[in-house]
């Protein structure tokens, strides 16, 4: 199994009625810039570890499980890990925004800074997204801002919501009919099996390692993994490109876009529905982007390249 370098610290923060799990590495002393890590959907924080391990600076860095995800679930949840709560819930994109927000408050507090002092934010897929516009909805809290294969979704169509709307209310009742529960396995290596099935440029060690965090066993004694099915359900609401880059061109804080060298929309979507090009072309609504490429890597390129990741971080950072 992997073994970390840079072993991190775990604690609990009560925010919006969520017990919310944060990792954190690294020691805070006065002055510095906290580097805060977000990740990507049906992930969790432990995720960063082999980026944090290939650091060659010394950084304060704190990476949350955003609710739903991990070992974040609301207040006064049982003793089930897997376990989050009521199963007809949906959780906004927007409440993610929110969270970032209020953990940052706690941070500030808890640290000594100034309410509202910069960060350094880093965001993955999802987190990715949330991270694009945190920068443009509180542009004076990002002082650099990195983006790693957070492409937003195809733009949508106002004739498009009634149906959205409709999709929204049928997943919602096989969420409560037991549909939409995440898969379920006898063993962790099972675990970690099905991450290299998804990811086949994750080695072994690496992959055991990351089963440990990104499953725990349910009561039935199997191992599950650590995310809640609401996730699964459709958003109900339309995703409005224009509204998006409006929010972007909000963004102070320099940014740097990274990419994988395997093209991850090109397997997610059909032709002609989003690509590539058109998320370069709503990157220029970034008033100061950058923008940089991972050779050999896919989606995960924190897993497959955390080195390169890494130094692009670092010297962006600085």
């Amino acid at each position: 199994m992997y073994q970390a370098i840079r072993p991190s610290s775990s604690r609990f923060l009560t925010l919006r009625q969520q017990r919310y799990h944060v990792r954190s590495w690294g020691e805070y002393r006065p002055g510095m810039v906290p580097l805060v890590l977000v990740h990507g959907w049906m992930d969790v924080s432990a995720s960063f570890q082999f980026v944090v391990d290939a650091l060659q600076g010394e950084r304060f860095v704190i990476a949350p499980d955003w609710r739903g995800f991990g070992l974040t679930r609301p207040q006064g949840a049982g003793p089930d890990p897997t376990d989050y709560g009521p199963v007809d819930h949906y959780v906004s994109p927007a409440e993610y925004l929110a969270d970032l927000d209020f953990l940052l408050d706690a941070l500030d507090a808890e640290l000594g800074r100034d309410s509202g002092s910069a960060i350094d934010l880093v965001g993955h897929s999802m987190g990715g997204n949330v991270a694009l516009v945190y920068g443009g909805v509180r542009p004076q809290r990002v002082r650099r801002l990195v983006n790693l294969e957070g492409f937003g979704l195809p733009a949508t169509r106002p004739a498009q919501a009634a149906r959205r709307y409709a999709s929204w209310i049928d997943q919602l009742k096989a969420l409560e009919r037991g549909e939409l529960a995440l898969q379920q396995y006898d063993s962790l290596e099972g675990v970690a099996q099905r991450l290299i099935k998804t990811n086949p440029r994750l080695d072994v060690a690496k992959a055991r390692w990351l089963a440990q965090h990104w499953a725990a066993q349910n009561e039935s004694g199997r191992w599950q993994i650590l995310g809640d099915a609401a996730h699964k359900v459709v958003s109900a609401l339309l995703y409005r490109a224009d509204e998006t880059q409006a929010i972007w061109r909000c963004i102070t804080a320099p940014t740097l876009s990274v990419e994988a060298s395997d093209d991850s929309l090109a397997r997610w979507f059909k032709q002609g529905e989003y690509n590539l090009d058109e998320f370069h072309q709503r990157l220029t609504a970034v008033p100061d982007c950058r923008r940089a490429r991972v050779e050999d890597a896919g989606h995960m390129l924190h897993h497959d390249q955390p080195t390169a990741v890494a130094r692009l971080i670092e010297d962006f950072l600085a």
